[in-house]
């Protein structure tokens, strides 16, 4: 059994379920990645693992414990951070970090000194005396982190919790993040739309999509290998090429492996494809090559090529090239239910 476990969680909203039968296992001490679209379920499997949503049926377990409904979330050994921080505007960034502490009944020496180790894990201890209105997006983040960590929990809820930093703020809130969890090794549940974060910060990666868990794994194998068509666009940018081979087959292969075929080996399995080259976009480390598959199956199918500054070929737009996928990297899928085929590669 998992540290977190789901077993056929369902949630119906009306007659639209929102989680349909989903089977998941977090082990202790691993950072797992709820990753999908908007309104793909993700949130709502989360709150019915917090206690905040009522399940319409399946079980939830954390640490071999089942938490039926009638175990509300202070009692389920979690914390949960949320996108918008949730942070009271009439108390301080002390009051606040402090207040799950209070309202636990801890008394007020170990309160105080819990939360300036906390405020000392974020370097926030200048912060205390501020009020939220007071405080950046970036320092309303560290005090809600602060506030989850102080509580010591069995497992860590986090729901989009840096959707609201900007870019380059995001990405070391990201390294913070994880450097965070694998210094306290919680148990770490993680829901996102962004791949980025996804790929950046799980042990393992579950793609949800209509309610379902479409597949879980590593973030290289999330990549590499895609269980079906949507993990396969929806994980990646720019998205995996996929052409028609045939009426029940797709073929599929990543930007950054379609080249020109003088850039591989000339010992290398690759499989030939012709480019009408449409458009390039010079990126600064890489060009982004759009264009139409000239021949092979059937033509005029748009496909990008995400070139590295190494490879140097001149490409005019509007003019057609010998390109090649090694075959390794080539994946088949079902054109009618999108499964991968074969295990992957050709």
């Amino acid at each position: 059994m998992g540290y977190v476990e789901t077993r056929d969680l369902r949630k119906v909203f009306g007659d639209v379920p929102a989680v349909d039968g989903v089977d998941l296992s977090v082990a202790e001490g691993e950072f797992l990645v709820l990753l999908g679209p908007s309104g793909c379920g993700k949130t709502t499997l989360m709150r019915m693992i917090a206690g905040l949503e009522t399940p319409t049926s399946g079980e939830v377990y954390i640490a071999g414990e089942r938490m039926d409904a009638d175990v509300p979330p202070r009692a389920r050994g979690i914390a949960m951070v949320f996108q918008s921080y949730a942070l009271y505007p009439h108390k301080t960034a002390a009051g606040n970090i402090a207040f799950p502490l209070e309202a636990a009944g801890v008394a007020r020496p170990a309160v105080t000194q819990r939360v300036q180790e906390g405020a000392a894990l974020f370097g926030i201890g200048r912060l205390l005396p501020r009020f939220p209105r007071q405080l950046s997006g970036g320092e309303r983040q560290r005090v809600a982190l602060a506030r989850a960590v102080v509580r010591s929990p069995k497992v860590f809820l986090f729901d989009e919790p840096l959707s609201n930093l900007d870019a380059k703020l995001r990405a070391l809130a990201r390294y913070e993040l994880k450097k965070l969890q694998r210094q306290l090794g919680t148990t770490t549940l993680y829901v996102t739309h962004d791949q980025v974060e996804a790929m950046g910060l799980g042990d393992r990666i579950a793609v949800m999509n209509h309610g379902r868990v479409l597949q879980v794994a590593t973030p290289r194998e999330i990549y590499d290998h895609p269980a079906d068509t949507f993990v396969a666009t929806f994980v990646g940018a720019p998205p995996m090429n996929l052409i028609e081979v045939d009426d029940r087959t797709l073929l599929g292969f990543r930007p950054e492996r379609f080249l020109p075929r003088p850039a591989f080996d000339p010992s290398a399995d690759v499989v030939p494809f012709r480019l009408r080259v449409q458009h390039v976009e010079n990126l600064g480390a890489d060009r982004l090559v759009y264009g139409v598959l000239d021949e092979r199956a059937r033509s005029d199918q748009p496909v990008i090529a995400d070139l590295p500054v190494t490879v140097t070929t001149p490409l005019g737009e509007g003019q057609v090239y010998d390109f090649g996928v090694e075959r390794r990297w080539v994946r088949y899928f079902d054109r009618q239910n999108g499964a991968r085929r074969g295990g992957g590669a050709a």
